[in-house]
């Protein structure tokens, strides 16, 4: 899912050639985003465009011969000159009068052609991974057609290998090389997928239409350009050397910015590069008159800002008790809450104050819901999918912490705030505590060697992190004990899960967010509810889309579960994202949408039908609840970590969703729901302890 919505799209064409654009934002001065090379579309920039368009009007396109673009077959379609006069019919076709123009590797050139022939539509120019020499002649052309008896290296790149069944291999070389941080995985992948979206046909035909200039031709253009000009180079480039960038800043006079251990692609580094680009795209053009108040940090209140995490609700329950319990300790801190729906819902409904930036942020819980399946949620793969999400949630988080000054912000599993502080920890600018129920990352098995291998390199590197940066994290809280956390290791040759977040780790205790309801106050809380004699099954799948399919089935089993237990009365919540109405309604079914306070529904239950999510397992649990759970398929977290924490407790019975059949789950349901239960006690004071150990930090 992207993390933003294009506002507009459409089509510039020049001589029966169509190039396809996106406009995203309003606020002036315009960005124009060029294409990068034809192995590439315009979704190279997906870690800029969210950013950048919060502050101004950002236009992208597909170069031609790749994304939504034609594809011209004759060479002399891909002339240098031809990508420069698509530019220009693509400010023309957007109204565009001006603008910040950014080119990245072969981009740099048309960016350059643009300005110096049009500098009347160009504010500025940003010239990434620049992809030839002043000073040298480019290689001859015609190597890239010569035969060849064998291929490594750049001799991959030879339009009759690539022809030949080659693509891929060289896809394969390429993109590592052109991504060669640590841990850029995920990098590759993208740039590995966006190049089957165009063919080895129109690549050698683009190659073959972009002859080079001649260093003369180069210098003459360079030298022509009168507008301002940042140059951005990463001094590990492997696919261009960082001189030749080194060499333009000295001919246009422009600015130059040395990524020192970063390689070509610079966009694999977008906090850094969203920054400069937005402060370069100001200063490139004049800006308007902002009104601000500073004042003295004695004079000021107690502030935290709360984020916290809207994949499910139990973040939001837990998150409440411990700011009730900061309160106490703090007699008149204000607290802001950065948050997303549904968590607004439940933050709405305590009369919490939600920042509002947080109408900004990218929602991470429909990315969530777009990438399950019928109760399959790959959650290891769907985090790595959430890179641009994460990358736009951050940016918005930086602004507002940049913005107000702030005592203290918690992150209940931020991964956009952790991750992105480590990697720019010069950003910075107060404590900062994080929060989390679960370590480590895991490869489900039928993911093979390579998941195995992906996990182990997320998890070396959040290793990394913090055993460079452990500033960054001025507590780090784990929401449990520590026999709550899997045996496991992080990967081969890696330290053990839980030997490594004992000693990383300080410890709350489970936070349920409230006191568990004894049998007696049960009575009274199921007269509340309307709550009879018959014996209850409640159905809940959480805070999220994905538990439909669950849903569905258990609905299927209530009049088999309703003929072997007499009187049974099947309570359906779809929380608040599922339509109630796209539940099927049977006689004697009941079905509402989101529930305040489920907790207290939970309690008052004589059995529980859930989804493996470890808040509402755990709230069946702490009330001595039985219950059926569900995991989620290929979810890691639900399949180990939860399930690990709940045969700790030795709580519920675990069901397969794919094995199970509506028969199954009613004679489950006729056994369990009278079932006495022996469960390990759950605490009572982890919120207390949590707000103890952030009170410190205030």
């Amino acid at each position: 899912m992207r993390s933003v919505q294009p506002d507009s799209t459409g089509y510039a064409v020049r001589d029966d050639v169509k190039i396809s654009y996106e406009v995203f934002g309003r606020q002036e001065p315009a960005i124009l985003l060029l294409p990068t090379w034809g192995i590439i579309h315009s979704r190279f920039w997906k870690g800029q465009v969210g950013y950048l368009s919060r502050h101004h009007r950002v236009i992208t396109f597909d170069g031609r011969g790749s994304g939504q673009s034609s594809a011209p077959a004759d060479p002399e379609g891909y002339a240098h000159g031809e990508f420069a006069a698509d530019a220009l019919a693509v400010l023309d076709a957007t109204g565009t009068e001006r603008a910040v123009v950014v080119g990245s590797s072969a981009g740099v050139l048309w960016g350059i052609e643009l300005t110096a022939d049009h500098p009347d539509r160009v504010l500025g120019l940003v010239c990434m991974g620049t992809s030839f020499d002043l000073d040298e002649p480019a290689p001859d052309p015609q190597a890239f057609h010569r035969q060849l008896t064998s291929h490594e290296g750049w001799d991959k790149f030879n339009a009759e290998y690539l022809l030949g069944g080659g693509y891929d291999d060289f896809l394969g070389w390429f993109f590592p090389l052109a991504c060669s941080e640590p841990h850029s995985s995920k990098a590759i992948e993208d740039g590995i997928g966006w190049a089957h979206d165009t063919t080895p046909e129109a690549l050698i035909a683009s190659q073959r239409g972009m002859v080079p200039y001649p260093p003369s031709r180069l210098r003459e253009l360079a030298g022509r350009i009168s507008r301002p000009v940042l140059v951005i180079h990463g001094e590990d480039d492997l696919i261009e050397p960082h001189s030749r960038g080194v060499a333009l800043a000295r001919v246009t006079g422009g600015s130059l910015l040395s990524l020192g251990g970063a390689g070509h692609a610079s966009t694999r580094h977008p906090v850094k590069v969203n920054q400069v680009l937005h402060d370069f795209a100001g200063s490139a053009a004049p800006v308007a008159p902002t009104t601000r108040r500073w004042t003295r940090a004695l004079n000021r209140p107690k502030r935290v800002l709360y984020v916290s995490s809207p994949v499910g609700l139990g973040h939001a329950r837990r998150d409440l008790a411990i700011a009730a319990e900061l309160r106490a300790i703090h007699p008149g801190l204000e607290i802001d809450w950065l948050a997303q729906p549904p968590v607004t819902a439940v933050l709405t409904d305590e009369a919490e104050r939600v920042h509002p930036a947080s109408r900004f942020l990218s929602s991470e819980v429909a990315h969530i819901e777009d990438e399950c399946a019928e109760h399959d949620l790959h959650a290891f793969q769907a985090m790595r999918r959430m890179d641009e999400i994460l990358v736009h949630n951050f940016m918005v988080f930086s602004d507002v912490v940049g913005d107000e000054p702030y005592d203290l912000v918690i992150g209940d599993e931020a991964w956009d705030i952790d991750f992105f502080w480590h990697e720019n920890p010069e950003r910075k600018t107060t404590s900062f505590a994080w929060m989390t129920d679960f370590v480590g990352w895991l490869p489900m098995p039928d993911g093979g060697e390579r998941e195995r291998l992906l996990a182990a390199d997320y998890n070396l590197e959040m290793i990394e992190q913090r055993a460079r940066f452990k500033r960054i994290r001025d507590r780090s809280i784990f929401v449990g004990n520590p026999d709550d956390i899997v045996p496991d290791s992080f990967g081969p040759g890696l330290p053990g899960i839980r030997d490594w977040t004992a000693a990383n780790f300080d410890f709350s205790g489970y936070i349920t967010g409230f006191d568990p309801i004894t049998s007696g106050q049960r009575d009274q809380v199921r007269a509340e509810l309307g709550f009879d004699d018959r014996p209850v099954c409640l159905v809940t799948v959480g805070g999220t889309g994905v538990g439909t399919a669950l849903l569905d089935k258990v609905v299927a089993a209530f009049p088999q579960a309703a003929a072997a237990v007499p009187g049974l009365r099947m309570i359906v919540v779809t929380g608040p994202r599922i339509d109630p109405c796209t539940i099927e309604r049977r006689p004697g079914l009941e079905i509402h949408g989101y529930l305040p306070r489920l907790y207290r529904w939970l309690a008052a239950c004589d059995l529980a039908v859930v989804q493996g999510g470890l808040t509402t397992c755990m709230e069946l649990t702490a009330n001595r609840r039985p219950f059926l759970y569900f995991p989620l398929g290929h979810h890691f977290e639900q399949n180990y970590h939860v399930a690990h924490r709940l045969d700790r407790y030795g709580a519920g019975r675990r069901m397969d969703f794919r094995t199970t059949t509506p028969t199954d789950i009613a004679e489950a349901i006729a056994t369990d729901i009278h079932a006495d239960v022996t469960y390990r006690p759950v605490e009572t004071v982890g919120a207390a302890r949590a707000a103890h150990l952030l009170g410190e930090l205030l």
